[in-house]
């Protein structure tokens, strides 16, 4: 009997053991990893184990008055780097100017994003009404009461500015153009566009429809970004409709041929607008000016934006895209190891003369415990200047991983030993199990001796 007592009591134990470590989590804070040595004479990356909890760099990135590009002959102008989204260069960048035919950059961006999301097609057959044929200004010539192909309406916007085929363009993704202009501001509003207001879908003047320099800039951002395919069309030096040709506004699409877009605009109140965009060695730049005294200032000083930028600044990444930037091992996971990902373009803008300053290390945990979730934050890069944090970007988990079965959960946990949170408990229960052995031994020896 008191032998199946000490048997009862020894798998009440084991069980109870099995529970809370599997339970329990591993704690791998300790774990990190070590630090590398840099390269002095390039731009180099060391990785660390220690969390500074450092600050983001602002977007707007400084530069020596040296290499300033000077005043921009405009009312307004920006120079911003895409991937980053930094700020190179403003002149007056929050001043409010109507935006002309700038707001056709809104408005193909709700269309592409209806296209993304399956709501409309470009084989889809848009019908003209009276309204989209009577609309003045720039056109494209449709027809009222024909219908359109909608790729073809979206190269009459973006190529050839035609008013009558943005307003062909709203009725048919909202019914009505009062109802696409509220999607407009809507969208503004979610971009982050604080100073703008829409109030028509080609950008025809209108009492207190205005924008800023800095609002298009991060417009045109995020429309490139989302929609890289839609610069196949803004890069269409002419185009035919109605046999009627029509060559782009943008003039800079055959005086550089790194630049394929992006949007011209005029009304008198406000001058002659001109947003360029051109990819160089994988970076890619858009300058936003605004208010010139004609199309050839706006041209040269959008140019002049443009070569300042790429002359001065430069693009460093990293990592290479789809590659993890750290591995970490998983306990008590489905899977052994996590890929760590940066949860967004893992890059950074510098000057040219200054980038061998320019350093980064990668804080990240060799060990994590299950369940991992793939945006679950593991890690950040932090990258800096002269020692100074200037940009922290996130490490996540590549893919889910749920918990293990208990078992291998129960097992990881007793080879566990490094960690010093859980070593005492670990060997508490050493001890505790080859003490109940013990006693089960002796009281079996015993009760042999008695027979």
């Amino acid at each position: 009997m008191r032998r199946n007592f000490f048997f009862r009591l020894l798998f009440l134990f084991f069980l109870a053991s099995v529970v809370v470590s599997s339970a329990m989590p591993i704690d791998v804070a300790a774990k990190k990893i070590k630090k590398q040595p840099v390269d002095e004479e390039n731009t180099g990356a060391r990785q660390t184990g220690a969390k500074p909890g450092k600050e983001e760099a602002a977007k707007r990135i400084g530069t020596d008055a040296e290499i300033s590009p000077g005043h921009i002959n405009a009312r307004s102008a920006v120079l911003l780097e895409v991937s980053t989204g930094n700020i190179i260069f403003e002149q007056n960048a929050d001043e409010s100017i109507e935006p002309a035919s700038f707001t056709k950059i809104a408005s193909l961006y709700l269309i592409f994003e209806a296209l993304k999301q399956g709501r409309i097609h470009l084989n889809d057959e848009v019908a003209i009404s009276a309204t989209a044929w009577r609309t003045g200004g720039s056109k494209m010539f449709v027809g009222v009461g024909s219908h359109v192909p909608l790729e073809d309406i979206i190269k009459g916007i973006a190529v050839v500015s035609g008013n009558d085929a943005c307003v062909a363009a709203a009725e048919h993704l909202s019914g009505s153009v009062d109802t696409f202009v509220e999607a407009m501001n809507q969208k503004a509003k979610e971009l982050g566009m604080t100073r703008t207001r829409f109030l028509t879908p080609d950008g025809l003047p209108a009492e207190g429809q205005v924008t800023t320099a800095r609002d298009m800039a991060t417009l045109d951002m995020d429309y490139l970004k989302a929609f890289p395919e839609a610069l196949n069309y803004h890069s269409m030096k002419e185009y035919a409709y109605n046999n009627i040709v029509q060559f782009n506004r943008n003039h800079l699409l055959l005086k550089d041929p790194t630049i394929d877009g992006l949007k011209t605009g005029y009304i008198a109140a406000s001058g002659y607008h001109l947003s360029a965009t051109s990819k160089r060695d994988g970076m890619r730049l858009i300058a936003v000016v605004m208010g010139a005294q004609s199309p050839s200032v706006r041209e040269r000083e959008a140019l002049k934006l443009l070569n300042y930028g790429f002359r001065n600044f430069t693009l460093v990444r990293p990592f290479s895209e789809g590659q993890p930037v750290a591995k970490a091992r998983v306990w008590k996971g489905q899977k052994d190891e996590v890929g760590l990902y940066p949860a967004e373009e893992a890059s950074f803008l510098i000057q040219q003369n200054r980038k061998n300053l320019l350093k980064w290390e990668v804080h990240a945990p060799s060990e994590v415990t299950a369940p991992i979730k793939a945006d679950q934050q593991l890690g950040e890069v932090v990258f800096m200047v002269s020692g100074q944090p200037m940009k922290t970007v996130a490490l996540v988990g590549g893919e889910d991983i749920p918990l293990a079965g208990w078992l291998k959960r129960y097992f990881q946990t007793l080879v566990y030993f490094r960690l010093p949170d859980f070593k005492w408990f670990n060997l508490f229960l050493g001890v505790i199990s080859g003490l109940a052995i013990v006693v089960l031994l002796l009281l079996g020896r015993r009760a042999h001796k008695k027979r």
